[in-house]
Parts: C-alpha cells; sequence; structure tokens
C-alpha cells in the first residue's frame, strides 16, 4: 500500500495535466482568428473581446502614451493650467510651439484624461491632469524617465548586456559601486533630490499601515535625506529618530533636516549597511525603498544587519511596492523589473519572498500590512522573537 504523499503525487498530477491541457486549448482558441472573430460577433461575449482588444491596443501605444505625460510635463502644462482653463493659441505661446502641434499634444492629453476640452478652443486639466499637479514627485520620477526611456530604446540589447552604458545605472552609482561609501557629494546628489520629492506619498501610505507611536525609537536605514524621517517627526511627535545612510548621503540630510528644524532630534550616522554595523537604540528600523534597489546576497545582508541592531522585541518595517501575487495581474512587475534591471541591481519581490528574507535572517511574526495604494508601497513587518545575537 502506498504511504500518504504517494497516493496524493497521482492526484496532483493528473489536475496539473489536465489544467495545462485545457491552457493549450485556450491558447489556440485566442489565437485563431475564426474565433476571434465569432467572440466579436456573439453578443454575450462581445464585451469581453472589445476590453481584450483595447487593452492589447493599449500595450501597442503605451509608448505613445507615456511620450505625452512626458511632453505634458516638460512644457509645465499642469502648472499653466492651474488657475483655469486656456485656450490652444494661449498654451502654444507658453510651450513656444506651432499652433498645430500643440493642438496635436493637447488633444492627446485630453484622450488620456490628462485635460478636458472647455469649449471649442479651451483646455482646462483633466483628472489625471489635476493629480499630477497634486503631486510634484510624480512629475519628477516622469522626467526622470528620459534615462529609462534612453536605455530601453533597443531593448534586447539592454538583455543581452549589448550596446551602450546604461543611463539609469550611472544615475544611481551606489546600486554597483564596490565602495558605497566613498561615494561623493556630487555623486549622490541627483538622486537624493529624486528619492527626497517622491518620498512624501510613500510616506504617507507607510504611516498609515504601520503604528510607529508604538516604539520609543525610530533607525530609517538608507532614508537619504531624512524626508521619511520629517513625515515621521510631524506624525509622532514623542518618537526619538536616527538615520542611517552613506556619509555624502548624511551631509545633505544634516542640512534638510536643519532646515526643517529637526537638527537636534535626528541622530546622524553616515557609512555602509554592507559593511559597517548599524547604529544601536532603536526598538523599530524602517526600510522605505530600500531593498527592491539591491540583488539578494545584499538585501540579506542589510536584514542580518537590521537583525543585530535591533533588541528582542524590536521590528522592522519594509516600506516598497511589492512583486505582484499569483494571479493578481498587476503591470507593476513590468516596469519594477525592467527598470530595475536597467539600473543594474535589484527585483521587485512579493511579500512571500520578503517573508522568507525575513525568516532567514532571524525575524518571526512576519505580517503583510494593507495600504491605501499598492502601486506605491506595501509594507511588510517582521519582529524579533529571539534574544539570541544572531
Amino acid at each position: 500500500m502506498n504511504p500518504v504523499p504517494g497516493g496524493l503525487r497521482a492526484p496532483l498530477a493528473a489536475e496539473s495535466t489536465l489544467h495545462e491541457r485545457w491552457l493549450q486549448r485556450r491558447d489556440r482558441w485566442l489565437s485563431s482568428p475564426r474565433f476571434q472573430r465569432w467572440v466579436a460577433k456573439f453578443a454575450p461575449t462581445r464585451g469581453i473581446a472589445a476590453r481584450r482588444a483595447a487593452s492589447l491596443f493599449d500595450l501597442c501605444a503605451g509608448f505613445v502614451y507615456s511620450q505625452v505625460l512626458f511632453a505634458c510635463v516638460r512644457l509645465r502644462l499642469f502648472e499653466a493650467l492651474a488657475d483655469g482653463p486656456r485656450s490652444c493659441d494661449s498654451l502654444a505661446r507658453h510651450s513656444r510651439l506651432e499652433r498645430v502641434a500643440m493642438r496635436c499634444l493637447l488633444d492627446a492629453a485630453v484622450s488620456l484624461r490628462l485635460l478636458e476640452r472647455r469649449g471649442p478652443d479651451a483646455y482646462g486639466l483633466g483628472e489625471l491632469g489635476a493629480a499630477m499637479l497634486g503631486n510634484p514627485g510624480i512629475a519628477a520620477m516622469v522626467e526622470h524617465h528620459e534615462m529609462l526611456y534612453a536605455d530601453l530604446a533597443d531593448p534586447l540589447a539592454l538583455l543581452r548586456g549589448e550596446g551602450q552604458a546604461r543611463r539609469l545605472a550611472g544615475y544611481w552609482p551606489y546600486a554597483t559601486a564596490d565602495r558605497p561609501e566613498t561615494l561623493t557629494p556630487g555623486q549622490v546628489s541627483a538622486y537624493t533630490t529624486l528619492m527626497s520629492s517622491s518620498q512624501p506619498l510613500v510616506a504617507a501610505d507607510v504611516l498609515d499601515a504601520y503604528p510607529f507611536g508604538h516604539h520609543r525609537c525610530l533607525l530609517d536605514v538608507g532614508g537619504g535625506d531624512g524626508t521619511f524621517l520629517c513625515a515621521v517627526a510631524e506624525r509622532v511627535p514623542g518618537l526619538q529618530l536616527q538615520l542611517f545612510d552613506l556619509p555624502a548621503v548624511i551631509e545633505r540630510a544634516r542640512s534638510n533636516l536643519a532646515t526643517r528644524g529637526l537638527a537636534g532630534r535626528v541622530r546622524c550616522t553616515g557609512g555602509s549597511f554592507l559593511t559597517d554595523e548599524l547604529p544601536r537604540g532603536a526598538d523599530v528600523v524602517s526600510l522605505i525603498r530600500v531593498l527592491h534597489d539591491h540583488d539578494d546576497p545584499v538585501v540579506a545582508t542589510i536584514l542580518r544587519a537590521v537583525r543585530r541592531a535591533l533588541p528582542p522585541g524590536g521590528s522592522v518595517v519594509i516600506g516598497e511596492p511589492l512583486a505582484a501575487a499569483a494571479g493578481d495581474g498587476s503591470m507593476r512587475d513590468a516596469y519594477f523589473g525592467l527598470y530595475l534591471y536597467a539600473m543594474g541591481s535589484g527585483q521587485p519581490r512579493s511579500a512571500a519572498r520578503l517573508t522568507e528574507m525575513l525568516q532567514a535572517a532571524g525575524f518571526a511574526d512576519i505580517r503583510q500590512m494593507p495600504t491605501a495604494r499598492p502601486l506605491l508601497a506595501g509594507v511588510v513587518t517582521g519582529r524579533v522573537d529571539d534574544p539570541r545575537p544572531l
């Protein structure tokens, strides 16, 4: 008589085979022009066919969409319309474009809900344009994408490692540097500014998801110029704060924190989390948009360092875009996967993968916290249960 595990293998294998056969049959149907015509004409499936056709068209036209947004951001069209609608001629003068070209761009932006027509020859902000105006960090990322577009001009050359050096890799020098702690202030200036401008949205979602007020002292590792800690300081007035980042970044952080009146509240330490021990004294450590920039061996090193720095009962809070769970269907993996590949370091990780890595580093009670905008940031937490040093 077979043991239980062996007895389960046959049904599972049969189920897998049936599922694969169904997928193969589905693929043949969907790729058949005859079947496609039938689905488009059959009343119950007509809507499904139309939606799938629209989705496929969006995939083909996606680069054009991104360039329309890029042009609007570069021309500061959303700011130009902040006080109300303007005519095509007025916007053409603002943008130094010919009227025909201006009309082409404006109508394209209308189709993407960035702008709206407000009369026969007037344009105002659309739903998405108004959202862009209220979130300058998104506009900063859009302008930054010029480098991503250059790296993706020939995606196969990028994936094969051919052609010119990647522009994104040069923009994020810490990702591929042998000794990131030796980077100069000039080398860290651009990316630190970009991270600061795009941090408020992420900070708000992380702070809404996790109760930092339950702790005594927070250490923000890889916290850039302190923008996240500034948000924490406003939300949790009594919390002690520490910041750890590369020495050149810490110089910028001290200036930023002093400007915001927090110089006396935040203890700043410069170093590399790859070679230096993290400061002690905190009972919670935050890693906000840090881990997905690095490959697995580096992430393992970071998590072990965090584990050593925390006391029993201490917690780690990871806030970053998470890879989609199985069956999620989200397109964010396409964006972050290709972006990080062009950057030369890192990968999007699911909550399940982060759980495995946290467990390997010695954390327990690992949880995924719901966030308002999962596309921007998911939150995964872990706690130190074992008092023994790692």
